[in-house]
């Protein structure tokens, strides 16, 4: 599958610690708590998004931590699609 078809999914966009200008993508509200990224992974996959891991990339914002990134298929806005794996990661944790 081509790259453009795939959008990043990397923590700091969830992150309700971070701010906007961190990085975070979606509103604190939404967003959640140091996101992992097996948390990631396995919310993407709960909701078939076909996530590709990818354990040694680091934000570029962060360069110098590697937190990694997850590839999903972009079948939905951004946006959206980010909500979703928050909530679901949400309803995992309990």
């Amino acid at each position: 599958m081509a790259e453009r078809d795939r959008i990043m999914v990397w923590p700091v966009y969830i992150d309700s610690q971070k701010s906007r200008e961190d990085g975070r993508k979606i509103s604190v509200r939404d967003a959640l708590e140091a996101p992992t990224l097996k948390e990631i992974e396995e919310a993407a996959k709960r909701l078939g998004f076909n996530p590709v891991t990818e354990p040694e990339k680091a934000y570029p914002k962060e360069w110098w931590e590697v937190k990694g990134r997850v590839l999903v298929d972009k079948t939905k806005p951004k946006s959206v699609i980010l909500k979703e794996i928050a909530a679901e990661i949400k309803r995992m944790r309990g």
